[in-house]
Parts: structure tokens; sequence; C-alpha cells
């Protein structure tokens, strides 16, 4: 048994009350104010905030196929250090799990991993956008959802299908909103900065097509469908749209979608995402979607390449950018510490948010939930130095940023497993 003493927690209108919480058996026994046993371990808070452990629906790991890149373990212990108990993994790997057999493979490769990883298998063999998977097969063998992640699925009557198989078998679709039809080989958004610079521009209607067209789809079927990295104002309002008209949609949003835009881009590879860096009024608009709960969910899009390959510059090096390491204090430092989110709206993005979505029991902190806890010392500051950090990929536009809020501890099932920023066991 644990006996978490002097912890702050975020209270109705975001409100921090001190608390006491006792861990048993893998679960929040009780949370008040707990005088302790001589025979419970005891950590001391120190009014440290406490929140639920922190729950990624997109992540990449890279294994199998590339492994130079990242490993599960490499990344599970990046998410660990960021405050993650969950992360979702996405099937764009080689060979990516398209049938119940691969799904299989990638459930034995986590067994020795101390927080969940759960798997997308993909909406389409091979990632193809062809021939959908076996839903079904795919469900039974584990896989927490549908996603063609990386691609858009790009042929109408192929979604409208798989939206029918999603909402017969209760799996979500997770999707890359992408028209390659109009991509025209863009890699950076399509804006002042591409035309100064001579490059080539992604629309925002890229996204905005895709997106409008599958809340219709999902309208129509039933399905649970969810929007990947939102980076458009107008995807942002389509979502609302099908939420006011009773759909089953959400999204999610990244830090550097929520921090970054065009205006701070610079001719280097670790400025290189997809979807990319957009304009302020899209910046704004996605806050606005947290704050009034049209977007419920922070995802990082956690995307470790190498230093070399990161080192081609915005045209030639692949898209992506880690994230599980820094998503946190770069959340509370700029959005929460300024006022423009409040530090209750973050944690339930990160914690309830996906849960709620993805149909997971943890995600909360009330008695009887899972012991799933991060402890977070909002007073500690710290520089981003990606060359300490546990993923193998360095590839972030936040290196040398001043932080604060660290994470501090991380309690999984109840069992500690990192401790002052140090692992345990």
């Amino acid at each position: 048994m644990i006996l978490l003493k002097n912890a702050k927690m975020i209270r109705r209108d975001n409100e921090l009350a001190t608390v006491d919480l006792l861990l048993r058996g893998g679960k929040i026994e009780r949370i008040g104010s707990i005088e302790p046993d001589e025979n419970w371990d005891v950590v001391d808070c120190k009014g440290r905030l406490v929140t639920p452990g922190f729950i990624d629906p997109h992540v990449h790991l890279r294994e199998p196929g590339f492994t130079h890149k990242e490993t599960i373990e490499t990344g599970t212990r990046a998410a660990i250090k960021g405050g993650y108990t969950s992360i979702f993994a996405m099937p764009n790997v080689n060979p990516c799990p398209d049938t119940a057999e691969r799904m299989n493979d990638m459930m034995e490769r986590k067994k020795e991993i101390p927080i969940d990883v759960h798997f997308f298998a993909p909406l389409t063999m091979g990632e193809l956008g062809a021939e959908l998977t076996d839903f079904k097969a795919l469900k039974a063998a584990g896989a927490i959802g549908v996603s063609d992640d990386g691609k858009g699925l790009q042929n109408n009557a192929t979604m409208a299908r798989a939206m029918e198989l999603a909402a017969q078998h209760d799996l979500v679709i997770s999707a890359h909103c992408e028209d390659e039809s109009i991509l025209k080989a863009g890699y950076i958004h399509a804006g002042p900065y591409a035309d100064e610079h001579g490059h080539r521009g992604i629309q925002r209607a890229c996204e905005d097509i895709q997106a409008g067209r599958d809340i219709l789809l999902a309208g129509e079927s039933g399905a649970r469908y969810h929007i990947c990295h939102m980076s458009s104002h107008r995807t942002v309002d389509l979502l609302q749209l099908g939420q006011g008209w009773g759909y089953r949609v959400s999204g999610e949003v990244t830090p550097h979608h929520l921090l970054l835009t065009q205006d701070q881009l610079e001719e280097d590879g670790n400025f290189k995402m997809n979807p990319p860096l957009r304009e302020e009024i899209d910046r704004q608009r996605l806050i606005a979607g947290l704050r009034e709960g049209t977007i419920k969910v922070i995802a990082t899009d956690h995307a470790p390449h190498t230093e070399q390959e990161k080192s081609r510059g915005l045209a030639e090096s692949p898209f992506g950018i880690t994230g599980l390491e820094t998503a946190f204090p770069l959340l509370y430092t700029y959005l929460v510490k300024p006022g423009h989110l409040t530090l209750e709206t973050v944690v339930e993005a990160m914690t309830k948010g996906p849960a709620d979505i993805f149909g997971l029991s943890s995600g909360r902190l009330e008695e009887g939930a899972p012991a799933d806890i991060t402890l977070i010392d909002l007073e500690k500051q710290e520089v981003i130095d990606a060359s300490k950090h546990e993923s193998l990929g360095r590839n972030t536009p936040f290196d040398g940023w001043r932080v604060d809020g660290m994470i501090h501890t991380v309690i999984k099932g109840g069992q500690l497993i990192l401790k002052d920023g140090i692992f345990v066991g």
C-alpha cells in the first residue's frame, strides 16, 4: 500500500486542494485526509500536483522495422519521463499489424513494458488505401482502434465502408486527414513563409476536405470517429458542427500546433511536421477549441527520427518531431501560466478526454479508479535539453526552451516506476 500525503489536486473551478490518496491493490482506495499506518509506504508529495497518469493516443514507436529511430522500450521510457502511463502506438511500422497474427506479435513485444501500450491496427492492408483489414479479427487480437495514420484514406466509398464496419465492431477510426489530389507535393503550410522562401505549401483544404467528409460519413454510419493532429481553424469548426448534430466525433491537437506557427519556422528539419505549422488564426482556434470543449484531447504525435534524417532541411527531411518528454511542461509554461488555458483543461485533455473516447477505465482521480498517477512539481524549472532525452529521437524545435512544471513521480497500477525524475526498479 502507498499513501500519497500532502498532494495538490485540481478541484472544481480550477482550484487546488490539499489531499491524501491511499493506493491499494492497483486502485485508488481513498481520497481525503488520511492518517498513515506504520505498514504503509508513505510518499510526502510536498504540495506537488497530483493528476491521473497521462494518456497519449498518438505516438510512433517505430518497432518493428525502424528501430534505429525508436523502440518500444525507449519510447515508453520517454513516455514515463513525460508523465504518461498509457500510450497508443500507430501502425505505420514494418510489417504493419494488418492481420491478427501480426497484432499478436505487437502484443507480445509489449509484455515487459511497465505502462500500458495500446496498438492501432491499419484501416487498410499495408496502409495502401485499398483493401480494408479484418476489423473483427484485429479487435479480438487487441487493437484499440483502426488508423492509416500518415496517409489520408482517399477513396470515399472505402471510407464509408470502413465507417460501417467500425460501427458494427465498436472500434474508433482515428484518421489522418489529407486529400492527396490537391497536395501538390507540399511539405510546409501554404502561406507567406512558403511564398517568401520558395517552398511548396500544403493548403488547409487538404485537411478540411477529408475531415468534413469523414464527419458526414460518421454521422451516416454511427461510427466513432477521431481526427488526428488537427491544424486548421476550419477543421475545428467542422468538428463543432458534427458534434452539434449529435455525431460521435472527436479530435486531438498537438502541443506544437498549440504553441508554434509558420512565423517560428526555420530552415531546419526539426520544424517540419505533418500537418504543418500554420498561422495564428489556426493556433488561436485550436486553443479556443480546447477551451470550449470541442477538442477534448491533447496528443503528442511523438515521431522520432535520426539526426541525419532531420539534417536535410525543410524540403528533404521526413515529417515529425518528438513530444512525449516535453508536452506537459511546454503546455503549462506557455498556455496555462499566461492564462490562455486553465490547468484543469490541459490535464483533462491529457487524461479523461482520451480515456472517455477510447473507453479506458483510467484517466481520472476517484476512489475505485486505477492507481495510475503522475506527480508534477509546478515550481521546478528546467531548460529542455534534447540530448538528455530517453527517446532515441532528438528532433524537437523546443530544444533550449525554458519550462516549468517538471514530472516528479509516476505510479502505474499502484507501483512506483519513476520517483524524483529517476526510474525505479
